[in-house]
């Protein structure tokens, strides 16, 4: 008990003292010691966890935010994407990137792997590197591969021949050669070339696993857009087009879930408000638009270092499609992106010692006037109802 008596913070006398001021401890007896060693736990406890909170605050840089022209329009905008699309398979799925000119991006750098799913979304198979479309690139290997096969054996075209494409001997080379015509592909199994082919299995597995695509691209810094669709991509009269013939509109479900979508540098702490975002679709042959502002920000740390990154806000829409109705559009995932010719910077700075040390005394004393007041309060208190009681036994 003594030893508690020490660490009172609020001592008391005995009454036989000729002190006028006592304390409510002293005037009840032992049990008020441990009430009143009560209050010194507390109001310490109280004045340690108020001392961390401005300890903590002190040590948090704050943040001054400036606006100004963005002038970085020379650099890169690299994009990060992480998007599962859980009931269409990797080899229907194909990922295009084009600027706002509408001509796809050459020579992109871009690090975009796919993982194929089950159902259950459980990988199926190690991601495989896929190339984001070039249609040009694809039409100039079309028309290589056609000189390299003029010498040999002529495939049937099945009425598809023309002036870029004049022999058929893969299934391929048919599918291209409709394409390029425009028409309406028949069955695969009707087509010779086309009986061993890897697309009969693609077709197959088309709906009954899922597809996760993620990575990186880095694109010119200019507004643009890519998109996630079904079917073959290609271009016709310079229209950028999708080839889904073999399926019907209404297979094609494109719910998603967007995992992970940001633009520059991932900073610590930052958030994206696409994060963890799950789209589903109710009908079949949905597009999907994602319409996105962003906002070029450079981040100017205490030790000096500069971050460039981008926030970004986004808003959402979506429409159903029709392929025997003559609407214009495909099913599939969209993302408009347009830049902000301003820039935010924000520059983290220190603050004042002066100004922690204050607010740590003011706690201080203050947690100990208040616990004071409340130690008096309860001892007066307690005093007026034992005189009470002690006058009722003299009566």
């Amino acid at each position: 008990m003594q030893i508690l008596r020490q660490l009172d913070v609020h001592p008391k006398v005995r009454e036989e003292a000729d002190i006028l001021v006592r304390t409510f401890s002293g005037a009840v007896g032992k049990m008020f010691y441990l009430s009143n060693l009560k209050l010194t736990i507390i109001s310490t406890i109280i004045m340690g966890i108020l001392f961390l909170s401005e300890v903590n605050y002190y040590l948090t840089p704050t943040l001054s935010e400036e606006l100004f022209v963005d002038t970085s329009r020379g650099s890169k905008l690299r994009i990060n994407l992480d998007i599962i699309v859980p009931t269409i398979s990797c080899d229907v799925l194909s990922i295009d990137a084009m600027d706002t000119t509408g001509e796809h991006h050459l020579q992109i750098e871009h690090n975009i792997f796919k993982r194929r799913l089950d159902l259950n979304g459980k990988p199926i198979e190690d991601p495989q590197r896929t190339n984001i479309t070039d249609t040009k690139a694809r039409i100039r290997t079309t028309i290589k591969t056609v000189e390299n096969t003029t010498e040999k054996a002529c495939g049937d075209c099945y009425g598809a021949a023309g002036d870029i494409i004049k022999c058929c001997n893969t299934c391929e080379d048919v599918r291209e050669a409709y394409r390029l015509k425009n028409w309406a592909l028949p069955a695969l199994g009707m087509i010779k070339q086309c009986k061993n082919d890897k697309s009969i299995e693609r077709m197959k597995t088309a709906f009954i696993q899922g597809c996760q695509i993620y990575g990186y691209m880095e694109v010119n810094r200019v507004g643009g857009s890519f998109h996630i669709a079904p079917g073959d991509s290609f271009s016709v009269n310079h229209v950028h087009v999708h080839d889904v013939k073999p399926y019907t509109s209404t297979q094609f479900n494109m719910t998603h879930k967007i995992r992970h979508l940001s633009f520059g540098l991932n900073i610590p702490g930052k958030t994206n408000p696409m994060d963890d975002t799950i789209v589903v679709a109710m009908e079949g042959a949905i597009m999907f638009y994602h319409y996105i502002k962003i906002v070029p920000t450079t981040y100017v740390r205490i030790d000096g270092s500069t971050f460039l990154t981008n926030q970004f806000s986004v808003t959402r829409h979506a429409r159903q499609v029709s392929f025997f109705n003559g609407e214009s559009g495909m099913p599939g995932i969209f993302f408009n992106y347009e830049l902000s010719p301003l820039m935010v910077k924000y520059t983290e700075k220190t603050k004042s010692f002066g100004h922690f040390a204050t607010n740590a005394c003011a706690i201080i004393g203050g947690v100990f006037t208040v616990a004071g007041l409340i130690d008096s309060l309860l001892y007066h208190s307690v005093r007026a109802i034992q005189k009470k009681i002690e006058l009722g036994k003299y009566n």
